[in-house]
């Protein structure tokens, strides 16, 4: 199983380190930008962006994780991971890394209380998977290149674009592993 990690910065991380040692990956968590080295991925978990952002501002991140996409590694984003991975994020604006040819909209389904489990079907994967949209974002423009792997109410809220998968969701909260073995089997 390739090395891989999960950002521990803030959010969720422990439900996705979690998740992946249940497909037999042994996760590191990850605080320091010198920790990227030798990975073959890394999660970046649902949270609060604008709190992952300051948090970011600690170390050269941006500068780091873009390297750590370009020499091969994947990233896969939930919710705020998936705002933190687009090209462009509205509501409100603010800065990316800008590895995923997507707009997104930060709290497109509204607020907390506004937040649901339902099941869906994932292109990737042989059975619905059971996920939470908290606090969601939106995909509101993808690129050609970007490939939609599930849709809620005809919106996109899984996609892929090369070495990088977003997720307007949370499967790590629901206890269904099915998307962390399938992103764990793209790293061979």
């Amino acid at each position: 199983m390739p090395p891989v990690g999960v950002l521990a910065l803030q959010g969720d991380y422990d439900a996705h380190a979690k998740a992946l040692a249940r497909c037999g990956a042994a996760p590191l968590e990850i605080r320091r930008v010198a920790q990227l080295d030798g990975l073959a991925g890394l999660v970046i978990p649902g949270g609060e962006s604008s709190t992952l952002l300051n948090l970011m501002r600690d170390e050269p991140w941006f500068e780091a994780l873009r390297a750590f996409h370009a020499r091969g590694a994947s990233l896969f984003g939930t919710c705020a991971g998936a705002i933190l991975l687009s090209r462009e994020v509205r509501h409100p604006a603010q800065e990316s890394l800008a590895l995923l040819d997507a707009t997104i909209e930060r709290n497109a389904y509204g607020r907390q209380v506004d937040s649901f489990e339902t099941d869906l079907a994932v292109s990737v994967l042989a059975a619905p998977l059971g996920v939470a949209f908290i606090r969601a974002p939106r995909f509101v423009q993808l690129g050609a290149g970007v490939e939609v792997l599930a849709a809620h109410a005809d919106a996109p809220v899984l996609v892929r674009e090369g070495r990088v998968v977003a997720a307007t969701f949370h499967p790590e909260i629901t206890g269904a592993d099915d998307l962390h073995a399938w992103w764990l089997g793209t790293l061979a």
